[in-house]
């Protein structure tokens, strides 16, 4: 029920990862988190993923469409899917929203996003991104888990830990910071390990304070007294582990109380934001009730990566960017949410020198549609689901700074030149951190998995340094 349910979540079930697959020609034999040799040089070694469950409006958000503008009102002449076919409409929608040019790159942005304009000469925004499916779920584990729609596939962040190991004894490497109002859509299949060991799974700290349960031992046993007992099992558990060698359930069960116990400074010193500057909490959004509570999660996540999380995640509640409705004020109430404190993150890792191997990631599962969701009166009106094409932008880690990516159609529609599929999303940071996708094979029901299942993909070259 504390921090000894947070080591087990991370170590107990090295009774399966002990358990070493035959005829496993390349990548790791042992499944275990020391680290491991990379198959070329790493620029990352750690990430940081802003998931924003539900799709962001691109076209009134990132990509800017004259002639949607233009022809708003007007008729549709394209083909459309609609998940929504009651309240599917062909009338197109031009945004509500001015776009402007920003930073030396004159990258365009919408006033919905002032912040993240700050940082527009430090990201990477990729205007083409394609799933080819409307559905949140399917999306959303094509780009966890490498296949549309399928569960029990291992998460990205799974696949690193499989590869990489970890780069400290003392926290889990894969860390989840989920919102106080609940679970993302398709709630824990996102940061689950699927068909690996369950070593390789994110380690959910709580949405609010005490984000660890009982991380303090009872005042009768602190100090002196809890360091005794911790010694003394110790001894006895490795004196029974010299009588059964190899036996991978009773080591894993010795790691995680070792863990545990390590933890219970580690943790508290990580999950500590109150050493840090006012500045700091400023920069985050802190001091304001509309960004307090994701600002303190980014900087949360700061403060992991630094003391050795590889990879850390966080969602929102649901899936806030879903705006079928009352587009004009549900899009304005979720960019106020996030953009300060993403902006915050890429300032942060920058001003201390950390951007340069950390990656941090900005962007849901889908777009929208260019044309409107009918919901009777004008004020009311949303965007249903895209999967042909939308935005996502990255920084640092070997990601080339204050460039664009891709494009497309001239209503926002479809990715029309230098598509980006999720596949290819992953074989690109699987790249960035040392690895060969296509080389790195895990062993299961018979099968040589990879993290693209075999699905074709490619390293987006044009976007690296």
């Amino acid at each position: 029920m504390g921090v000894g349910s947070v080591a087990l979540a991370w170590l107990l079930q090295q009774d399966q990862a002990f358990a070493k697959p035959k005829n496993v020609p390349k990548g790791p034999l042992n499944f275990d988190l020391t680290p491991k040799p990379t198959h070329h040089a790493p620029r990352a070694k750690a990430m940081i993923s802003l998931f924003q469950h539900g799709g962001p409006s691109h076209m009134d958000l990132t990509d800017p469409k004259p002639e949607l503008t233009k022809y708003d009102g007007t008729q549709y002449n394209g083909e459309v899917g609609f998940s929504f076919v009651n309240e599917a409409s062909k009338k197109l929608m031009g945004t509500r929203w001015k776009f402007a040019k920003h930073g030396q790159c004159g990258t365009e942005l919408s006033e919905l996003l002032p912040e993240t304009a700050r940082i527009v000469d430090d990201i990477c925004l990729i205007r083409s991104m394609h799933t080819g499916a409307n559905g949140h779920e399917v999306s959303i584990r094509y780009f966890h888990g490498g296949i549309p729609g399928v569960t029990g596939r291992a998460h990205l962040a799974s696949w690193l830990l499989y590869g990489l190991g970890s780069e400290t004894q003392e926290l889990p490497a894969y860390m989840v910071l989920t919102d106080p109002g609940g679970h993302p859509v398709d709630g824990t299949n996102n940061w689950s390990s699927g068909f690996m060991p369950a070593l390789f799974q994110g380690t959910m700290l709580r949405p609010n304070e005490p984000r660890i349960l009982n991380l303090d031992a009872p005042p009768h046993l602190q100090g002196t007294p809890q360091r005794q007992n911790l010694e003394f099992l110790q001894a006895l558990n490795r004196r029974h582990a010299d009588r059964f060698p190899g036996a991978g359930d009773l080591e894993a069960r010795i790691a995680s109380y070792e863990l545990a116990a390590r933890m219970q400074t580690a943790a508290r010193e990580a999950l500590d934001i109150s050493k840090e500057t006012k500045a700091t909490h400023e920069m985050y959004g802190l001091d304001d009730d509309a960004t307090r509570e994701y600002g303190t999660r980014c900087l949360i996540a700061r403060r992991l990566v630094e003391r050795g999380v590889r990879f850390v995640q966080l969602f929102l509640n649901g899936q806030p960017w879903d705006n079928h409705s009352n587009l004009a004020s549900a899009l304005p109430g979720i960019c106020k949410k996030t953009d300060k404190p993403a902006s915050a993150l890429v300032k942060d890792l920058k001003q201390r020198g950390m951007l340069d191997d950390v990656i941090v990631h900005w962007g849901g599962e889908i777009g929208r549609l260019p044309v409107t969701q009918n919901q009777g009166a004008p004020e009311k009106d949303g965007r249903d689901h895209n999967g042909q094409g939308f935005s996502m932008w990255l920084a640092g880690g070997g990601i080339k700074p204050g460039m664009t990516y891709g494009a497309t159609d001239e209503f926002g529609h479809r990715a029309v030149e230098n598509v980006v599929t999720p596949n290819d999303f992953q074989a690109t940071l699987m790249h960035l951190f040392g690895l060969n996708w296509n080389e790195l094979l895990f062993h299961h029901n018979g099968r040589q998995e990879t993290i693209t299942a075999g699905r074709p993909a490619h390293i987006v070259e044009p976007i690296l340094r």
